[in-house]
């Protein structure tokens, strides 16, 4: 007996889809998939390699060819290999690994070339040339000494783009992999995605080239965001497998450009909008924080309205909720790092991690004390890398293991400065290179006397950090590694939740969520549109997250224009003042 299958509107969009990405397959034209959120982006992804290993995978096998897809995350590489049975036709790895992976065996190339990226003239002067050694990539860090030159994470796609102009990588670029998808296209290092337009598009040659992701979705300041080009045949995923149809409603008012389709037309859910206009008091001022409450109001309000929610439903639980932070007074005070704000001038030196000694400590450190802690020593020596000591004997192992229950004492009741003087002393674990040097930097410049010292943003600011409790750098990793309810934009793309209350205030250096809302019912100033779509981009993401529930609240004042923008696209009758 055969059964008929109903397709519901968003599995019928995603088909519609999907048939157009065939064709172009079976056409040799590159595609560009725009998929907004809750589309099911990776899920197109996937079923197209498994298309292709259908259709011609023993034939690119026995050619020695592969199809290379290139991620953002090993994570996202993993899972890609893991969905497709790690067919030997399917070459999926970050874009530094594959791009590595074609240019570490041309080494006379990389050895002419060095001197023409950044920051390496002046280290190659310091070791008396190039010579003949070897360039390897590995731990990420730039590095050279008398035998080998350690390129940057930075270095591999400079090398790339240059390289790509050459016609004899094309063809071996070509002839090794005739197909080329980008996963999360937005967030490509520009000057390589117009490498591929300029090698590979323009010429007609190169391997046919598959983008997949979505230009309203770049939410950070190295990607190429919207990519355009007339042999890019465009497709629109306009599905929505994530949000009830009142979430979906409003995101097809905001992006109307891409309508989506839902799952389930019947589904429930709530959408409500609280601004804190009435509020009587005096207001923060300045360039970055003019408009929104003080600190201790907004964290009132906030309260307030998850007493509200409590008793619409919500459960405000690390499983159910997320609450996402689109504003600097409240958080850091919620989560236990409100010192360590003050020592920086501009948020995203720890919310980002740009400042060296957060990095390390963030994404170094306290993953490995952690591993540590679990005893998982492999997974604490890979992430320290190469300028681990080695362990020659058990009288290391000792001294190690002493100097790490050191550090982690260290790590709950002393400061700052007294890690990071443990660790230059003792070693276990080294510094990096950019993180001693400073330290050094710093040294110096207090030795000196007021009247002597230059003014340097960057020193005074080490010096104000080592005096911070290290219990607040630790608060700060709980909160950038999503180990609390609380989160950033960052680590929320692509990821969802049952609820999501999003709070909308001032404090960060690039987001006016007010003068984004205003601009979006009026005119977009001359000159503004990279602002606007920064904006409006992190707005898209963040309502996007929730499965059936959307709060958001403003404690920054908004205008009666930025109100009625509000209203056009989540309707009049869900917009609140709080009191």
């Amino acid at each position: 007996m055969i059964v008929d299958t109903v397709l519901n509107p968003a599995e019928q969009a995603a088909e519609i889809a999907l048939e157009k990405i065939r064709k172009c397959i079976s056409k040799r034209k590159s595609f560009l998939l725009e998929a907004g959120a809750g589309a099911g982006k990776t899920y197109s992804l996937i079923e197209t390699l498994k298309y292709l290993i259908m259709e011609m995978g023993n034939d690119l096998v026995s050619k020695h060819q592969q199809i290379a897809c290139i991620t953002y995350t090993n994570v996202a590489a993993n899972e890609i290999m893991a969905r497709t049975d790690s067919h030997p036709a399917i070459h999926s790895s970050t874009i530094h690994h594959f791009c590595w992976s074609l240019i570490e065996n041309f080494q006379p190339y990389l050895r002419e070339k060095i001197s023409e990226i950044n920051k390496w003239h002046e280290k190659i002067g310091e070791v008396g040339g190039i010579n003949d050694k070897v360039v390897k990539y590995t731990t990420g860090y730039r590095k050279i000494d008398d035998e080998e030159i350690t390129l940057h994470h930075d270095d591999i796609l400079s090398f790339m783009v240059m390289i790509l102009n050459e016609t004899k990588f094309q063809n071996l670029f070509t002839k090794r992999y005739p197909f080329l998808f980008i996963d999360e296209y937005q967030d490509t290092e520009i000057n390589f995605s117009d490498a591929l337009k300029n090698c590979f598009l323009d010429t007609g040659t190169g391997p046919l080239i598959g983008f997949f992701g979505d230009h309203w979705q770049k939410i950070y300041g190295a990607g190429c965001g919207k990519i355009e080009h007339p042999k890019l045949e465009r497709i629109g995923k306009e599905a929505n497998f994530r949000s009830v149809p009142i979430i979906v409603n409003s995101l097809n008012n905001i992006r109307q450009d891409l309508p989506q389709m839902v799952r389930d037309p019947e589904a429930s859910g709530a959408i409500s909008i609280y601004h804190t206009n009435n509020w009587q008091g005096t207001r923060q001022t300045g360039g970055h924080w003019g408009g929104d409450l003080p600190s201790e109001d907004a964290h009132n309000y906030l309260e307030n309205l998850k007493g509200l929610l409590e008793g619409e439903g919500w459960e405000f639980s690390s499983d159910k909720t997320k609450i996402l932070m689109l504003t600097h007074n409240v958080l850091a005070a919620e989560q236990g790092y409100r010192n360590l704000t003050d020592v920086f001038r501009f948020t995203d030196s720890f919310i980002k991690k740009e400042d060296p000694h957060i990095a390390f400590m963030v994404d170094k450190l306290e993953p490995a004390c952690r591993a540590y802690q679990k005893k998982c020593y492999g997974e604490m020596f890979s992430l320290l890398g190469s300028r681990t000591p080695l362990l020659s004997s058990n009288h290391d192992k000792k001294v190690w293991v002493k100097e790490m229950n050191t550090l982690l004492n260290l790590r709950e009741f002393k400061t700052v400065g007294d890690v990071m003087d443990h660790l230059i002393e003792k070693k276990r674990p080294s510094l990096p290179e950019s993180v001693e040097n400073k330290e050094q930097r710093l040294q110096e410049w207090l030795l000196k006397s007021s009247d002597e010292r230059e003014e340097s943003r960057t020193l005074s600011e080490l010096s104000d950090l080592r005096k911070i409790n290290y219990s607040e750098v630790i608060a700060l990793t709980n909160f950038l590694t999503e180990s609390t309810l609380f989160s950033t934009k960052h680590g929320v793309k692509g990821v969802e939740f049952e609820n999501v209350l999003v709070v909308f205030g001032r404090g960060w250096n690039h987001y006016n969520f007010n003068q984004f809302l205003e601009w979006a019912s009026g005119t977009i100033p001359a000159g503004k549109e990279p602002t606007f779509e920064r904006n409006r981009n992190l707005f898209y993401v963040t309502c996007s997250r929730p499965k059936k529930r959307l709060c958001l609240l403003f404690t920054q004042k908004l205008s009666h224009s930025a109100i009625k923008t509000l209203e056009q696209w989540f309707g009049t009758k869900n917009i609140f003042a709080l009191q």
